[in-house]
């Protein structure tokens, strides 16, 4: 039986305490982890994408997304410090679900950190260009900065860092700890002065009317700005290398998430009372698409610009209140921390492909190490070349998207793999238990599914396109070579042919490199 493939927790577990990874991280490095890794372009770019969709509702859309985001938070928290070991939702499914959805799950979390990634490219490419065109007063043609679907023919900027973030994982350069602890500083600042200067500057007309485009306006925001929260699920991959994962682990995914949540809704006030934030509309009344062709071309038609028109929200927003040299310190400070986010995109992509080859379900290919660098290589120029590919022609709001779909169907399975394990191993220790485990987990499953299909139609059919050709992997590769299949669910480090990953870049953790 294909469900009967249950890959037992002690084993697991076993298998974690062999790797041996060094366990240095504490709840106040997990707690910056998860900030840098969350606040980026989500809350940078996204805001856009939330107004013309919303309006001004967008507000009411970015407390739906974080509280989804919160009681998903709570399952995972108990999962992590439950099961500290690397793989995130993918090894958690495995171990309550088994193999086939276990499968899914990773092959989910693939299309979600690789073109989030792309999709953090994007939103770097259009902070950057904006800074150099109002610095520099140069004006770069829209075909080299934007993609074909969003009024350009290729978005170069978008594809040139990814190819280097992929190039710096390859040879092992790591940002250090110091450096990314100011990254994460500066991004905290940046939101904090935008926050400073736009919210004494509210204008309650601003507001009306608050829903434009009704409750299935703010729905469909709130699908595409859960991309503005997702990145705390990158602390849970972290889990073998903290100390006193029990108590950190939730405090550490909790912790950042809260903090960023609070950022969310006083950064969306404030662009929509300084500046206004009403959706352009077609001829028939409905709201045009972000990122389309039609959106595109009545943006250009509108002298004075608006926010929903905008490649750089926050930045333009500032500019148009009178802060012009503080809105290019705005792009200055996107310009200059993105690129950490689409590090640990790539990185937890690298993770989540070696576990899964671990596990005998993916080509030992991806487990390869270059012989110089001592990096997985072959799986990150992949990987990194997708990054590139989707960065360079697709605009940010349909990355978001595709992005979103792979994550909340991981967040789901995770949501319900919390329920079914307290049923069935309910002796086990938890040492961080759900609340109110048979409420929250159907809530935060339920919750998933409601921001699922709250997606683009176009998005939920290119997830269930994707889905299909995992099934058609699964069945054709990886069920025959399956380490559990074939009877083997502890596979030590000497065997596994681990490869020694890159660190990703943690305030307080020495740099270098560890055996994953």
């Amino acid at each position: 039986m294909i469900f009967g493939r249950v890959k037992p927790l002690d084993a697991i577990l076993a298998t974690a305490e062999k790797k041996s990874l060094h366990r240095s991280l504490g709840a106040f490095q997990l707690t910056m982890l998860g900030i840098g890794a969350v606040i980026g372009t989500g809350i940078f770019v996204l805001t856009a994408e939330a107004a013309q969709k919303a309006g001004p509702g967008m507000m009411i859309s970015f407390i739906i997304a974080g509280a989804v985001c919160a009681i998903a938070a709570l399952c995972y928290a108990e999962m992590a410090a439950m099961v500290p070991v690397s793989g995130s939702a993918y090894t958690y499914s495995y171990a309550v679900m088994g193999e086939l959805l276990a499968w899914m799950v990773g092959w989910a979390l693939i299309l979600e950190y690789a073109v989030a990634a792309g999709a953090v490219s994007v939103g770097w490419s259009g902070y950057v260009v904006g800074l150099l065109e109002h610095t520099l007063g140069i004006d770069i043609p829209n075909a080299l900065v934007r993609g074909p679907f969003d009024g350009g023919l290729v978005n170069l900027p978008a594809a040139g860092i990814a190819l280097l973030v992929t190039w710096l994982l390859v040879i092992g350069t790591k940002e250090s700890a110091a450096v990314n602890a100011v990254l994460v500083t500066i991004k905290i600042a940046a939101l904090s002065l935008f926050c400073i200067l736009a919210l004494p500057v509210m204008k309650a007309t601003n507001f009306e009317p608050f829903s434009p485009l009704g409750f299935g306006g703010i729905s469909a925001a709130a699908a595409s700005i859960f991309f503005a929260y997702v990145g705390f699920d990158a602390v849970s991959t972290a889990a073998e290398e903290t100390k006193n994962p029990q108590r950190n682990m939730p405090i550490g995914l909790i912790g950042s998430l809260g903090i960023c949540t609070i950022f969310y809704i006083l950064v969306a006030a404030g662009v929509i009372g300084g500046v206004g934030a009403q959706p352009i509309l077609g001829a028939d009344g409905s709201g045009l698409r972000p990122g389309s062709p039609e959106l595109t071309a009545a943006c250009s038609a509108i002298n004075d610009g608006a926010v929903v028109c905008s490649k750089e929200a926050l930045a333009w927003t500032l500019r148009q209140i009178g802060w012009p040299q503080i809105g290019n310190l705005i792009g200055l400070a996107a310009g200059l921390a993105l690129p950490s986010v689409i590090l640990m995109m790539m990185f937890g992509q690298t993770r989540i492909f070696f576990v899964m080859s671990r596990d005998g379900l993916l080509p030992a290919m991806f487990s390869r190490i270059h012989p110089t660098y001592r990096t997985p290589h072959v799986i990150t120029i992949l990987t990194g070349v997708f990054v590139a590919l989707f960065s360079a022609f697709f605009p940010v709001g349909v990355l978001a998207d595709i992005s979103n779909s792979g994550t909340l169907f991981a967040f789901a399975m995770v949501s319900i793999a919390v329920v079914v394990l307290r049923r069935t191993d309910p002796a086990r220790l938890r040492p961080f238990r759900t609340p109110a485990v048979a409420i929250v987990g159907p809530l935060s499953a339920l919750g998933c599914v409601y921001l699922f299909f709250s997606l683009p139609a176009e998005t939920i059919t290119l997830f269930v396109i994707w889905a299909a050709v995992g099934l058609v992997v699964y069945f054709a590769y990886s069920y025959k070579r399956s380490n559990l299949g074939r009877g083997v669910v502890d596979v030590p480090e000497e065997d596994g042919n681990a490869p020694p990953l890159p660190v990703p870049p943690m305030p307080g953790v020495p740099t270098g490199r560890r055996d994953a």
